[in-house]
């Protein structure tokens, strides 16, 4: 019998939730483990200092494969499991699934930690509960002591993510528009790419599971611009019944307009960012200061995000001739060509 796999991490963090979901969605057995409970003792260590994690049996079963990082988790899955892959097998359009993955994670993330942790009613809501989410069963002094600290914490971190008050403002109107193309898109196909979930479903449902479904700010502005983003992010929890085959994915030569708008809002702020971003680690600036969509932006330099940005590069770099024509044709006039400029 097959050694099922451990997912270590935490309920309430939307990495992890990410993972969860799609290990269901795959239908690949699995059992999740908190960090940091009883349970987790014994498993081999996370090799970063981050959640979520998945141990991978060896050959003779034995759990001793520790794998982090959710776009190398993903990969790692793709790499084992065959069925039900989240991965288009059009090259192109898996370019675009992972174009969109780390959209979810490096640009709906900084507008989850900004709503969470520079609004005072989301910090209040966000650090109460996670103190017991760490520790259920902590006493009240405790658990407010913890919502103390942690909060205190996060809000001495919100620089790295690049919030502040140059970039607040055009974070929050780029949560808008994010849910108002979600919601036009949507309106042709239940998922991004059509008929069954990607990778980048996942990596934009994670963020989502904060900013739509538990942090009172901006969930008020999906509840008024997109009520499906609130009933699309619950849904994506479980979709292990859900049958797919590879025909379910959309026709990269004859996509949904929609499509185009959805890039679009990638192209805005998040592309030139990750350029910006990356010649600064490449320069070593501990900082930077730049234009985005005609606006000024300053954030320390985030050098892991240049490393995703050196990711969706190689994978355009392995395409065929003819499946870059194909894909540079849906992304000409969205500005994420730009990620893949000469």
């Amino acid at each position: 019998m097959m050694t099922d796999l451990r997912l270590v991490g935490s309920s309430v963090s939307p990495y992890t939730r990410k993972v969860r979901a799609l290990l269901r969605y795959r239908r690949i057995p699995f059992q999740f483990v908190r960090k940091g409970g009883r349970e987790s003792e014994d498993l081999p260590p996370t090799p970063l200092p981050l959640i979520p994690y998945v141990i991978f049996p060896d050959q003779s079963g034995e759990l001793t494969d520790a794998v982090g990082d959710t776009t190398p988790i993903i990969n790692r899955l793709e790499d084992d499991y065959t069925a039900r892959a989240v991965r288009p097998k059009d090259p192109a359009l898996a370019v675009i699934d992972a174009l969109l993955e780390e959209f979810g994670d490096e640009w709906l993330s900084k507008c989850m930690f900004h709503f969470r942790w520079s609004k005072p009613a989301d910090t209040q809501t966000s650090s109460s509960y996670l103190a017991y989410a760490m520790n259920m069963t902590a006493t009240p002094e405790q658990g407010e002591a913890f919502a103390r600290m942690f909060a205190e914490r996060q809000i001495s971190r919100i620089g790295v993510v690049g919030s502040n008050e140059t970039t607040g403002p055009l974070i929050e109107e780029s949560w808008q528009r994010y849910l108002e193309v979600f919601d036009s898109h949507l309106q042709n196909q239940p998922f991004l790419l059509g008929n069954r979930p990607g990778a980048g479903d996942y990596g934009c449902f994670g963020q989502m599971t904060m900013l739509v479904l538990t942090d009172p700010t901006p969930q008020a502005v999906s509840r008024r611009i997109s009520p499906r983003a609130f009933a699309w992010t619950e849904a994506m929890e479980d979709h292990s019944g859900l049958e797919v085959d590879d025909s379910d994915w959309i026709d990269l030569d004859a996509p949904p307009e929609t499509l185009n708008d959805l890039l679009c809002e990638v192209g805005r702020l998040f592309v030139p960012f990750m350029l910006e971003n990356a010649m600064a680690a490449a320069s070593g600036d501990k900082m930077f200061e730049c234009e985005l969509d005609g606006r000024p932006w300053v954030q320390e330099t985030f050098v892991y995000q240049a490393k995703c940005l050196k990711w969706l590069k190689q994978r355009y770099d392995n395409l065929g001739e003819n499946d870059k024509e194909r894909l540079d044709n849906v992304l000409s006039g969205t500005g994420c060509e730009a990620l893949f400029a000469e």
